[in-house]
C-alpha cells in the first residue's frame, strides 16, 4: 500500500504538471465546448440545458485523453520496475490476461469516445463515394458499446474463469456459468453510459469517481491483487490533478473520451473484484443518474410525457434552482456515505 501512495502522489504531479500545458493545446486544436442552442429562435424556445450550460461554450474538452495517456504510460513503466525495488507481487489472474482486460476497457472505449467528441467539434464527415468514413449514428455507437463488452465479458469468463457474484450482506457466492457474458456485458453498457450521463456539471462525475476508485483502491488490496491497486493508484492522483481544473468554474472538462473509458473500467474493476453488487452502491450516484434518464426516456417514449422537467437527476436539482457548486459538493457527500456502506458490505 505505500508503494501504491507513492505512485499516486507521483501521477498527481505528473499529471499536474501537464494539464496547464495540454489546456492551451486544446484551445490552439480549437477543441473546445460549442454553443448547442439551436439558432434563429425566440429564447423562451431555448431547450434548458442548453439555457442553463451553453455559458460553458469555448471550455476546453478531452482531459480524458491527457489521464488515459499517462496512466497508460506511468504503469507501463513503473509496473516492470517494482520487482526491483523488492516489492512481492502478487496476483489474482494471470497477469496478461487481466492487463488486456483493464486496458481494452480503459483505452477502447476511450477511442469510442473521442469518435464522440470530435463529431461533436467538427462535424462529421461528408458523404463520399463509399458512404460515410467514420459517421456513426447513435444506435450503431450504441451497437459497439456492447460489442466492446461483450468481448471484456468473454475474457473476463474465458480468460479469468469468473463465472461468481459476491453476493454481499448473506455473503453467498453465485456461480453463473456462460449467463455471466451477458450480465458482465450489461454491467460495462450500463456504467459507460452511467458515467457519461452523470458528466453534466463541473467536477460532478470526476469527484465522484475518485470516491469509488478510492473504495475500489481498499478492496482490491484486500483481494492481494498489486497490478490493479497500482492501477488505481496511478488513475485516482491522475484524476485529483484533473479536479483542481474541473471544479466550478471548470477550466477543462473529460469530455466523451474520458467518461466512456471511466465508466467501463469502473465496470471492469467492480466485476474483476468479484463486488458488482458492491458496485452498485458505491457507485450509487451513476446508478441513480442513468436511471433518472431512462425513467424520462421511457416515460416520454411510451407515456408521452415527462416524469421530470430535465433529466438526469443533476440537471432536475437545477432546474428548480439549486446553484451548479451546491450540488456537485452535496452529490459527493452522498457519494462518500454510498462508498462507506458498498465498501463495509464488499469485506464483512
Amino acid at each position: 500500500m505505500a508503494l501504491s501512495l507513492g505512485f499516486l502522489i507521483f501521477s498527481f504531479i505528473i499529471t499536474g504538471i501537464l494539464l496547464i500545458p495540454f489546456i492551451n493545446l486544446l484551445y490552439k486544436l480549437k477543441f473546445t465546448r460549442r454553443v448547442e442552442a439551436p439558432r434563429f429562435i425566440k429564447k423562451s424556445k431555448i431547450p434548458l440545458f442548453d439555457r442553463m450550460h451553453d455559458w460553458k461554450a469555448g471550455t476546453p474538452v478531452g482531459g480524458g485523453i491527457l489521464i488515459i495517456a499517462v496512466v497508460s504510460l506511468l504503469f507501463f513503466i513503473l509496473f516492470p520496475l517494482i520487482t526491483y525495488l523488492g516489492v512481492q507481487v502478487t496476483k489474482a489472474y494471470p497477469l496478461q490476461d487481466e492487463l488486456r482486460i483493464i486496458f481494452i476497457a480503459f483505452i477502447g472505449f476511450g477511442l469510442l469516445g473521442l469518435y464522440d467528441d470530435l463529431v461533436k467539434f467538427f462535424g462529421k464527415p461528408k458523404e463520399g463515394e463509399v458512404g460515410y468514413l467514420f459517421g456513426l449514428g447513435k444506435i450503431s455507437k450504441f451497437a459497439i458499446q456492447w460489442v466492446l463488452a461483450l468481448i471484456l465479458a468473454f475474457m473476463l469468463w474465458n480468460n479469468l474463469q469468473i463465472d461468481i457474484v459476491n453476493l454481499p450482506l448473506v455473503d453467498r457466492l453465485l456461480h453463473m456459468d456462460w449467463l455471466y457474458i451477458p450480465f458482465a456485458a450489461f454491467v460495462i453498457v450500463a456504467f459507460t453510459n452511467a458515467v457519461n450521463i452523470t458528466d453534466g456539471l463541473d467536477g460532478l462525475a470526476g469527484g465522484v469517481l475518485v470516491i469509488c476508485l478510492f473504495a475500489f483502491w481498499i478492496i482490491a488490496a484486500n483481494f492481494l491483487d498489486t497490478p490493479l491497486t497500482i492501477f488505481i493508484a496511478l488513475w485516482i492522483g491522475a484524476l485529483i490533478a484533473f479536479l483542481y481544473f474541473n471544479v466550478w468554474p471548470a477550466r477543462i472538462f473529460m469530455g466523451d473520451v474520458g467518461a466512456l473509458s471511466f465508466g467501463a473500467t469502473l465496470a471492469v474493476i467492480g466485476l474483476l473484484t468479484g463486488k458488482p453488487f458492491a458496485l452498485i452502491v458505491i457507485g450509487g450516484v451513476f446508478v441513480v443518474e442513468v436511471a433518472t434518464s431512462f425513467i424520462q426516456l421511457v416515460s416520454k417514449r411510451f407515456l408521452r410525457r415527462r416524469v421530470f422537467p430535465i433529466a438526469p437527476f443533476h440537471l432536475f436539482l437545477q432546474s428548480i434552482g439549486w446553484e451548479e457548486p451546491k450540488i456537485v459538493m452535496r452529490v459527493w457527500l452522498a457519494g462518500i456515505m454510498l462508498a462507506i456502506f458498498g465498501l463495509w458490505s464488499a469485506l464483512i
